[in-house]
Formats: structure tokens, C-alpha cells, sequence
């Protein structure tokens, strides 16, 4: 099984890859959308994104980082596939699952599932500009509404040329609202010769289990789940004998993260403590009065202060 850390837009960048990976149990990341229009995206763009691309390409654990393209246009997405091969990523993939309304007005993300053809058509402009041996990659959901197209769109992919496929097993209109049906993705892992990964509320080692079962999928992903247990990918791995993170060891790499990203702007480390907090609250309930004690707070050195005195009171 490969376990692959989902690109999650305002939450996992270069640094909470960094923490992340260093706990282990993947084997690829993929950086948030760098979204294409009708231009070409200078370097420094994607070394924003994807800082990684200057040191190889992989985390400091080593760990690939694809970097994920979003666009509808198919001349321009191929251009800047073109542009983006230059400095060598370990693969590329194309965003078709983003349910953002914003995003979907635009002409971007899984407004284009509505679009069987083009977004074949895509797939084949990225696959066609770039070297055979970058491996291009694409991440869909059931659908825009409903899954009447997807064996259609699953296929459209394959045949243009990508080297996988990754299910979120919603719909567009589903959003992100429990449950995630896994089971209709069997079908198409049954039809398909390229890998198909499952990705959509795996938010334990249990879920993992049947997520694989049910969507007959040999991989996945995880993404909220790994803000919610940063050691999930390992326990999903390890046997009935695997000892989870503590919540001080959790306590401490939110801190290691919060550290690295100090820089950014004045009220990143408030406003990122609070919104990972939040998803740790659903696995540790320590989580809880901690948030309380830092929810009003907007300068990076209260934060630390109150995340230092909790270490030692834990």
C-alpha cells in the first residue's frame, strides 16, 4: 500500500509537509493548486509553492512532492506544464477535484468534471508537453452532481496519457459532508489498468481498511485525517503493536511547525495554531480548552507562550 498526502489549499504547505513526512508513512506529496490562467507562470511561482523543487524535489525526509496544476484551458495548462518540467519536479498533477465556488466560476477544479471530453483533453495537453518520464497524475471526485459521468471521465484520463488517478469519493456537490461512498469507485478500479487511489474520510486505520476494501483501490490518500492524527499514515502501516503520537509529542511538532512559518506574515502562527488545533480536537480531546486558551490571541509570541506552558503542564 502507498499512502500519499493529499494537497490541501491553506493548509499543507512546504513546512507542515516538512513536519509531516518526518513522522513517516508516505511516499508522495502534492503541493497546493497553482492555479493557471491565460499566461505563464514565472519560476518563482512555483518555488513558492513548491519550495521543494530547489532541493531535489522532496521533503527534507526525502519524500517526492508533485506539484498539482489547476486550469481549464488546455493550451495554457500544457504551456506551463512545459515551463514547469524545467525544474524538474517528481511529477506533475492536475487539480479536477476542488469543489470551491470560487474556484468552480473560474473554470477550474471539478466545475470541469461536467466536461468528460475536456478534461481528457487537458490531461493529454499536460502529458503531451512534458518528458515521458515525469509522471502525470490527476484527482477527481465522483462528480459534479452526481457519478453518471465517471466511468467516462476515469477513462478519459487513462486514455490521455496519465499515469494515475485519485478518487475523493464525493461529489462536487457533496462537498465535503460525510459519508464518502467508496464503494462506487470499485468500478471503476476494475476498469481502469492505471493505479487508482481512494481519498475522502479516512480519518483512522479502520477507515483506511475499508476504504481499500470497498473501492478495491491497492492506495490512498489522506487528507484532513492527517491533521487530525499527524502519525495516521504510520499507524495505518504498523501492526496492533504501534504506540500513537502522545499528545505532547503532537503539542511539540505543532510548535516545530508554527516555528518554521513564523516568517510569513504577523498573524500566520495565531491564525494556523487555531485552524490545526480545530482539526485536532476530533482525535485529542486536550485539543479543546487549549484552543480556548489561545482563541483570541493574534501575536506569534503569546502563542508560543501559551503552547510552552501547556507542554509543561501535559
Amino acid at each position: 500500500m502507498r499512502i500519499i498526502l493529499a494537497p490541501m489549499e491553506g493548509v499543507v504547505d512546504s513546512e507542515m509537509r516538512a513536519v509531516l513526512t518526518r513522522v513517516g508513512g508516505y511516499e508522495r506529496c502534492v503541493t497546493e493548486f497553482v492555479r493557471v490562467t491565460e499566461q505563464i507562470i514565472p519560476n518563482h511561482v512555483y518555488f513558492r509553492y513548491s519550495p521543494e523543487l530547489k532541493q531535489g524535489g522532496v521533503t527534507p525526509s526525502g519524500v517526492p512532492v508533485f506539484v498539482q496544476l489547476l486550469g481549464g484551458s488546455t493550451k495554457y495548462m500544457g504551456l506551463n506544464a512545459a515551463r514547469l518540467q524545467k525544474l524538474a519536479p517528481p511529477g506533475i498533477d492536475l487539480n479536477f477535484g476542488c469543489p470551491s465556488k470560487t474556484v468552480n466560476r473560474s473554470d477550474g477544479g471539478s466545475a470541469l468534471l461536467r466536461e468528460p471530453r475536456r478534461v481528457g483533453d487537458i490531461v493529454r495537453a499536460v502529458r503531451d508537453a512534458v518528458d515521458p518520464s515525469i509522471p502525470v497524475t490527476a484527482k477527481i471526485r465522483l462528480g459534479f452532481s452526481n457519478d453518471e459521468s465517471l466511468l467516462e471521465i476515469a477513462h478519459n484520463v487513462q486514455e490521455a496519457g496519465a499515469n494515475e488517478l485519485c478518487i475523493h469519493a464525493r461529489t462536487r456537490d457533496d462537498r465535503y459532508k460525510p459519508p464518502a461512498y467508496w464503494h462506487l469507485v470499485k468500478r471503476v478500479r476494475d476498469d481502469l489498468s492505471i493505479p487508482v487511489i481512494i481519498n475522502g474520510e479516512i480519518w483512522s486505520p479502520d477507515d483506511a481498511a475499508k476504504a481499500v476494501k470497498q473501492s478495491g483501490c491497492a492506495d490512498l490518500m489522506l487528507g484532513r485525517g492527517a491533521l487530525t492524527r499527524p502519525d495516521l499514515a504510520r499507524h495505518i502501516r504498523a501492526d496492533q503493536a504501534y504506540t500513537p503520537m502522545t499528545w505532547l509529542q503532537t503539542i511539540e511538532m505543532m510548535t516545530d511547525y508554527l516555528q518554521r512559518t513564523e516568517n510569513k506574515h504577523p498573524l500566520f502562527v495565531s491564525n494556523r495554531a487555531k485552524q490545526w488545533l480545530v482539526f485536532l480536537q476530533m482525535h485529542y480531546p486536550q485539543a479543546k480548552p487549549l484552543f480556548g486558551r489561545i482563541k483570541r490571541l493574534k501575536d506569534a509570541h503569546d502563542v508560543f507562550s501559551i503552547l510552552r506552558a501547556h507542554a509543561c503542564e501535559s
